[in-house]
């Protein structure tokens, strides 16, 4: 019980970082590009998390938090269809041609799915159906290695503020499920910009990076926060049915049972009726007890100083291809205040990460990533910032849509960068 809690602190208190090269079905292509927004077909708001997917391609991305996608597509895809699809809405299936070429708007029906219509009867018991889902996972999820595209993007705020961005392009070999070798990762493109002065190093070191969000893969790390230690200390129910890609969903809540932990989660579980694989895990780490989560989220600070976290939360998402089913996206938010004594007014900085599987292939067995070209989850982007001045800096890469206070921050990057440029030049 010790090394699990040791584990889960490690989770939050070490954020590490990884990155990775571009995927071969992309290289040598020209494509096309796609932008739009998803939205509720009833009330018109916009839907966040939202994967498009190429339909018989690994190509996808996701929407950003106001519901925008920008889908970059290989001219041999041109005629091909993309799925949109969101937990809890009717899946769509769209021609690429159908969207224009400026801004697509699409809607998504929200899914309702009658308690008949799933055989909850099978599992009467919550709590033994997480349990099978994970001791038999090696029928669900790929058995092979994979190598995976994805775009990790990180952002921290002070107050409303975005005071650090991070950007990249990473590829990683998924080694199997039922395998205890981690995952292999290396950089591919990156670029960052902190605004030193307002994120107040003296008072706080923040690290985060792409290791954080891909430690979310319950499935491939079950250490932080369901083991055969852990299941007994959560109580499992189960939840009104829902629908994924038209597909039938148990829900299942899960909470501690007692208050005692010094590591207490509580959220849902969505598994495939038909399959029992997770298809998405939503949770947040209970921070109610001051003096139990005071310093989890940090992994250095000065001693006048305290940090108490205000929220945790916790996304990660999967997609089913042949029969198994891979990794696809997860997040985190961290939301923490820091209080320095001797100073009247307290800092409060939320640290977010997310990361989108953009395109992968199967038995990469062959591929490998050389020792010393491997990042380690210590590893820190460098402050370079030289790609938020460049309009085609990513290139063919699918990426998410940045969201318009990111865009602003990127704006303001360009205009410090152009600034510094002129006043060089100065004789």
């Amino acid at each position: 019980m010790e090394r699990l809690i040791f584990m889960n602190k490690l989770r939050f208190i070490y954020l590490g970082l990884m990155f990775i090269l571009q995927s071969p079905s992309f290289a040598q292509n020209t494509y096309s590009e796609y932008k739009g927004k998803v939205v509720d077909a009833i009330n018109n708001r916009a839907l966040e998390y939202v994967s498009l997917n190429v339909l018989e391609t690994n190509i996808s991305t996701v929407t950003n938090s106001e519901g925008e996608f920008l889908l970059k597509v290989p001219q041999a895809y041109k005629d091909s269809k993309i799925v949109v699809a969101l937990l809890g809405y009717t899946k769509k299936v769209i021609n690429l041609a159908d969207l224009s070429e400026n801004i697509s708007v699409i809607k998504l029906e929200e899914a309702y799915t009658e308690l008949k219509e799933v055989n909850v009867s099978a599992f009467k018991d919550a709590d033994k159906l997480v349990r099978k889902v994970f001791t038999e996972k090696s029928k669900t999820i790929q058995n092979q290695s994979v190598y995976m595209t994805a775009f990790y993007r990180e952002t921290i705020k002070r107050r409303n503020r975005n005071v650090s961005l991070t950007e990249a392009v990473v590829n990683i070999i998924k080694q199997p499920y039922t395998s205890a070798n981690r995952d292999a990762v290396k950089l591919g493109k990156a670029r960052k910009s902190t605004d030193y002065k307002r994120l107040d190093t003296v008072s706080l070191k923040l690290q985060g990076g792409p290791f954080s969000t891909l430690y979310l893969d319950i499935m491939k790390y079950p250490e932080y926060i369901f083991t055969e230690e852990s299941f007994d200390t959560y109580r499992f129910s189960f939840d009104a049915p829902t629908t994924v890609n038209n597909r039938n969903v148990y829900v299942v809540d899960f909470k501690p049972r007692n208050k005692t932990l010094d590591l207490s989660y509580f959220g849902k579980l969505y598994i495939d009726v038909e399959t029992l694989a997770l298809v998405s895990a939503s949770y947040l780490l209970d921070v109610s007890n001051k003096g139990k989560s005071r310093n989890l989220l940090v992994k250095r600070k000065p001693r006048d100083i305290v940090v108490y976290p205000l929220e945790a939360k916790y996304k990660v998402d999967y997609k089913q291809n042949r029969g198994k089913w891979y990794y696809s996206y997860s997040n985190l938010s961290l939301k923490f205040k820091v209080n320095k004594k001797r100073e009247i007014f307290n800092k409060v900085y939320t640290l977010s990460s997310e990361m989108a599987v953009t395109d992968w292939e199967l038995n990469a067995d062959d591929i490998k990533i050389k020792n010393k070209d491997k990042l380690r989850p210590t590893v820190i982007i460098t402050d370079a910032i030289s790609g938020f001045s460049d309009p085609d800096f990513w290139g063919e890469y699918n990426l998410i849509e940045p969201d318009k206070s990111i865009e602003s921050a990127i704006e303001k990057i360009r205009k410090n960068i152009k600034k510094e440029q002129e006043k060089n030049s100065l004789p």
